[in-house]
Parts: structure tokens; sequence; C-alpha cells
């Protein structure tokens, strides 16, 4: 049995309300990027 499934992650955007100069899921939170936590918790 494969416990293969897919994921679409919807990441635009340039973070300037968060005040970076980084994509938003480029910009870190808890010492990794965003991004590192929403592909950790799939």
């Amino acid at each position: 049995m494969s416990d293969k499934f897919s994921a679409i992650v919807l990441a635009a955007g340039r973070g300037t309300r968060m005040h970076s100069g980084l994509p938003k899921l480029l910009h870190p939170m808890l010492g990794l990027p965003l991004l590192d936590h929403l592909l950790r918790a799939l």
C-alpha cells in the first residue's frame, strides 16, 4: 500500500505588511522559514 498524497502550496506575496524584504513564505518564524513549518505540517 502506498502512503503518497499530493498537496498544492499557494505561495504568493512579497510580505510587505510583515515589514520584510523576503517573500512571505521565506519570512522566519521561530527560527525557521514559514515554508518549512508548512511542509513539516503536511
